[in-house]
């Protein structure tokens, strides 16, 4: 798997792996879930691979570059070069993003690019976060975040409750089910989400996983627990294999399903503990396997794509995820803050 540390921006190196429908993209330094704790410049150098600690302490402090903290929309905003679109026509296909919970993270960004090429956009939403997505949408807080590049707004469809964790209402234990978060929402396992889209909708062309968690993403490995360590992997990668065996039947032949990964899956990266790293190399690993067997079942195409650090919710809670966008930010080709919907328009 090639891998290089190019633009958090525009760049990204590809390798096949397995056949051509399938391919790891690399870009920029980390992509980051969870909470760490903060970690030394000289551990951040080491760590990605990218160059001495004196280049890394240069950067905060011999750079020209200004240093502005831009709030991460997913394509929200104005900029003179903002992208105009997929340069590809997706009409009358329909996708369904798991993992969209707000208006500033990766799979936001991917509905919208997707809607902007003519997609019909249906979002699973994590169960506690539905009520709050769904309202955020009524009242119109999210309206600047989905203008589209020819002005209009986007449309999604339908929200769908989703605990990727659970794969059926067997798998769910007592607590969860009186847990009063979950309390008025139902069909939110795997299963009975792709049976719900199916019932609405029948199938649908594009499968999208934008979703992990690490419960001790903040311990060392050697101080996470086999329950933690298990729970990432079943949250960050079971949860793609669970996605797509349960949406394949319904999956269009020639259709597309991606999930997102980070470079932690095979270099070190100190602070991002609790399993997380090993989830993110299983994620890989199986990306593999499924594109071989969805390829050869249903020529369904299976990727995973690593996009660089991202402002996003999830990372703002990161003790050095600032550190990670500057560090970019100097050592970059194109030297600009990532935006969310930068990524896609690589692939």
């Amino acid at each position: 798997m090639a891998t290089t540390a190019a633009s958090s921006l525009q760049m990204a190196t590809a390798r096949p792996c397995i056949s051509s429908s399938h391919r790891v993209f690399r870009s920029g330094a980390a992509m980051l879930h969870g909470n760490v704790k903060v970690v030394s410049s000289s551990k951040l150098s080491s760590a990605c691979h990218i160059s001495s600690v004196q280049s890394f302490q240069r950067s905060f402090t011999s750079s020209s570059l200004k240093m502005d903290k831009f709030v991460t929309k997913a394509m929200a905003g104005s900029s003179e070069n903002k992208p105009s679109g997929l340069p590809i026509n997706l009409k009358g296909k329909r996708a369904f993003i798991a993992g969209v919970a707000d208006d500033n993270g990766y799979g936001w960004a991917i509905a919208k690019s997707l809607a902007a090429a003519g997609a019909e956009i249906l979002v699973g939403t994590w169960v506690p976060a539905l009520n709050i997505f769904e309202s955020s949408l009524r009242r119109g807080k999210f309206d600047e975040s989905r203008v589209l590049p020819d002005g209009s707004l986007m449309e999604i469809t339908k929200v769908y409750p989703l605990d990727a964790v659970f794969d059926t209402l067997d798998d769910v234990p007592e607590e969860v089910k009186s847990n009063k978060r979950y309390a008025g929402s139902s069909n939110w396992t795997v299963q009975e989400a792709a049976e719900a889209v199916k019932s609405d909708f029948g199938s649908i062309d594009i499968l999208v996983h934008s979703l992990a968690n690490g419960p001790e993403v903040t311990k060392p490995l050697l101080e996470t627990s086999r329950k933690g360590y298990l729970a990432a992997i079943s949250a960050s990668s079971y949860s793609y294999v669970s996605l797509l065996k349960h949406f394949l039947p319904i999956i269009n032949p020639g259709g597309s399903s991606l999930s997102l990964t980070y470079i932690a899956s095979e270099r070190i990266i100190p602070g991002y503990g609790g399993g997380m790293s090993s989830a993110k190399a299983a994620l890989e690993s199986d990306t593999r396997v499924l594109a071989f067997e969805a390829g050869r079942k249903k020529r369904i195409r299976v990727n995973t794509i690593s996009a660089g650090p991202l402002r996003s919710r999830a990372a703002k809670a990161i003790g050095f995820i600032d550190m990670m966008i500057d560090y970019s930010l100097v050592n970059a080709p194109l030297q600009k803050e990532l935006s969310a919907g930068d990524f896609f328009f690589v692939t």
